[in-house]
């Protein structure tokens, strides 16, 4: 088991994130697409991890991937961690943040220039915050 710089005992992260919050980032579960309001998030600003409160990516690098979810190209440099994913008989490749070691989701290798990623995060693992707040 990795060891992260923010660590919590499974009731003390019950305590601070909400029900779908906790099933997303501390028991890798999924939100129902198009679910969330930060995919349509167009406003210049910065994303956070939800369990923690690490920067993870920048609306600079979010593009509208379809999907249902909000995706990015490009996280903050070290902010993400990567893991195999063998669930639901496919292989896909799961990113979770550096910093507390929650599940935010998963990267594939169909996003846009210049890194050609598309990081797929589930919206209840991310906290917004305008550049002008």
């Amino acid at each position: 088991m990795a060891e992260f710089e923010v660590t919590k005992t499974d009731e003390e992260w019950k305590r601070i994130l909400t029900p779908e919050q906790y099933q997303v980032l501390r028991q890798h579960a999924t939100e129902r697409p198009g679910s969330c309001a930060l995919n349509t998030e167009k406003r210049p600003g910065t994303f956070y991890c939800a369990a923690c409160g690490q920067e993870l990516f920048t609306n600079d690098t979010k593009f509208n991937s379809g999907t249902g979810w909000p995706s990015f190209f490009a996280p903050k440099a070290g902010s993400i961690g990567t893991t195999e994913d063998r669930s639901y008989g496919m292989t896909r490749t799961e990113v979770h943040c550096s910093r507390c070691g929650s599940h935010l989701g998963h990267v594939f290798p169909d996003g846009p220039p210049p890194t050609n990623q598309r990081y797929c995060i589930n919206g209840v693992a991310l906290n917004f915050v305008p550049a002008d707040s």
